[in-house]
């Protein structure tokens, strides 16, 4: 029953969505008020009828209907309650519905808070959001229904992958849906505004809040994902270049620099042709990510789903949005208002311009780094890895000229900057700033030239906003995000010259000795967990002054048969102390692996400043 109550309410959806396109496109020159309530009563149907469908899905995961496959594919009864919720979303054919259930109430959202904007914009927003939605909904329920029937009806589920059964996942892939969605708004936004001509300062401001809304999301959600990998998977860092992370940094680099092109399309009227193939390239990145997650292609513990045929799926509906986008920016070019006022060499929107450009290299890199190792074993079906060195060479070098630009852009004026006098007071910050990275390099092993001045760029970004504080050349939330982004980049170039790493096979009553510390291996205890068996290791660390206790765990569970590695972590203001443990095959034996991480909790803590500065901007911008 709740299966064919979810399936048909899809259907239904369907039909709304079909019904939807065809009067946008059919009414869009009429009287608004002959169309606006049936547009609004569809709108509602359509959003109920999601709303339902998601909420049988949640309800057969909740009671451990077995007779949904996707309830059996990622559920237990044994499951506790909070995984079992979380988990309806934690699987391919759950994560695509959630998604639907996203897109359909942005798109609610903005036909209600849009009544003031021209009318045919609004319905033509809606006729290309719907064809989204109508792509996403036919996907679902051709090829990844998440309510198909199971007989005869199992007694007991797969359940869960373990690794995936953490906190972080009731949070995580939501916030990244919020901010992949979006962009998917922003897009049918920019090609409505694009073939209605009304690419203008009040358009700008209208879809600022959306580029907002979107850039928060994902910057939250990245931060999370970030934050679990950490504690959950082991890896002890903060970022390691996964296949599936670089999918999400990818649409945030391009969010970034259409978050910039739009302040100025808004207070100058300038780079109009930027933000519509910016906002174009930002949904095919968010969409690419999709395909790629979805398609089996990627070796990683995000991915959803092993099924190519779904990909391929994705990848055509990709290209037929992406043809259309190029079609009706190819046809509608006229329309684009002419950006030929003049612009100055020395001016804030030549600065922004100068790192938008970065801002495409750096995520041209990760594309290039991402996607060459899977055209590559297509093609000749060799196989490479791409790892951090590739990213760390073609990056960090950029980086020095990109922090220039983002220190000094902000404080110039718009137009024309008319002030040509040396700065002492900048002068000597940045003699400051050089010779306390010079101090600071020389006392590591690391690559001088460009560490030393990695490390004096940041420094004086960091300065520089902080002075910037007590000047009115710009608003508070400029402020605070890039405050946010020094304090990240200054977190990170430390915890990259000062982590440090050790591993040891140890049994009970070893000790390893690692930067003047002695870790001492005292016992192991075997408990049961809610729906795990669980080794838990009772390690001594001591210094010269203080002895702390670490219990990592290695969980068996049975439901699937799985064997996991929790690190414990100690946190204090500066540094990071993470133990794990793993199983080996010797007896008695475990591989124990310590790192030192400063400032990791400056790391997570800047991206919230960094968040917060959007947060602002959006309140202010309402």
């Amino acid at each position: 029953m709740i299966n064919q109550l979810g399936s048909y309410s899809l259907y239904i959806s369907l039909i709304c969505s079909v019904y939807l396109i065809y009067k946008s496109y059919i009414n869009q020159f009429i009287s608004p008020k002959k169309i606006e309530n049936k547009i609004f009563s569809v709108l509602s149907v359509q959003l109920f009828m999601t709303i339902l469908s998601f909420s049988s899905l949640i309800y057969a995961f909740v009671l451990s209907d077995f007779s949904n496959l996707t309830a059996y594919n990622n559920s237990h009864s044994l499951k506790p309650l909070f995984y079992k919720v979380s988990g309806t979303w934690g699987n391919h054919e759950g994560s695509l519905l959630l998604w639907l259930l996203v897109l359909i109430i942005f798109l609610f959202i903005f036909f209600i808070k849009s009544k003031k904007l021209f009318f045919r914009y609004r319905v033509l927003t809606i006729l290309f959001q719907q064809i989204i939605i109508f792509g996403f909904l036919l996907f679902i329920l051709f090829t990844s229904n998440p309510f198909i029937n199971v007989f005869p009806i199992p007694s007991e589920g797969l359940g869960l992958n373990p690794i995936l059964q953490d906190p972080a996942l009731a949070i995580h892939p939501p916030l990244l849906y919020v901010g992949y969605v979006g962009t998917s708004l922003i897009f049918s936004s920019s090609l409505a505004a694009l073939v209605c001509g009304t690419i203008d300062k009040i358009w700008a401001a209208h879809i600022k809040e959306w580029i907002l809304i979107s850039w928060i999301f994902l910057s939250i959600g990245i931060l999370l994902g970030s934050i679990w990998a950490y504690y959950e998977l082991g890896w002890g860092g903060f970022w390691f270049w996964d296949p599936v992370e670089n999918v999400s940094l990818m649409p945030w680099f391009c969010l970034t620099a259409l978050l910039h092109s739009i302040v100025v399309l808004k207070s100058r009227n300038l780079f109009h042709s930027w933000t519509i193939i910016l906002s174009i390239t930002t949904f095919s990145l968010s969409m690419s990510g999709t395909f790629l997650v979805r398609s089996g292609i990627l070796n990683s513990i995000h991915t959803f789903a092993n099924d190519p045929s779904r990909g391929i799926f994705i990848l055509s509906f990709l290209f037929i949005l992406v043809l259309l986008a190029v079609f009706i920016f190819f046809f509608n070019q006229k329309k684009i208002p002419n950006s030929s006022k003049k612009t100055f060499l020395i001016s804030r929107e030549t600065g922004i311009l100068v790192n938008n450009w970065f801002m495409m290299y750096f995520l041209s890199v990760v594309l290039v780094g991402t996607a060459y190792p899977i055209f590559l074993e297509v093609i000749n079906n060799s196989k490479i890895s791409v790892g951090p060195p590739f990213y760390h060479k073609l990056i960090i070098p950029f980086l020095i000229p990109f922090l220039f630009f983002m220190a000094f852009g902000p404080n110039l004026k718009w137009i024309k900057n008319e002030k040509k006098t040396i700065n002492f007071l900048q002068l000597i910050i940045f003699f400051i700033c050089f010779i306390l990275s010079y101090l600071i390099i020389l006392k590591t092993d690391t690559n001088f030239l460009f560490s030393t001045l990695l490390f004096t760029f940041s420094f004086y970004l960091f300065f520089h906003v902080l002075k910037s504080f007590f000047q009115k050349n710009s608003s508070y939330s400029q402020k605070i995000s890039h405050f946010g982004f020094s304090l990240f980049l200054i977190s990170i170039l430390f915890n990259g010259i000062l982590s440090k790493e050790n591993s040891a096979n140890m049994k009970v009553g070893d000790e390893m000795n690692f930067l003047n510390k002695k870790i001492i291996f005292e016992n192991v205890q075997i408990k049961d967990g809610s729906n795990f068996r669980t080794l838990i290791g009772e390690f001594k660390l001591q210094d010269k002054k203080n002895t702390f206790e670490f219990n990592p765990e290695i969980r068996v569970y049975s439901q699937p048969e799985t064997i996991t590695s929790e690190a414990d972590i100690l946190s204090t203001i500066f540094s990071d102390n993470f133990l794990v443990f793993s199983l080996i095959k010797d007896d008695g034996y475990f591989n124990v692996r310590y790192q030192f991480k400063p400032l990791m909790m400056w790391i997570w803590l800047s991206v919230l400043i960094m968040s917060f500065g959007g947060l602002l901007s959006l309140i202010k911008n309402k």
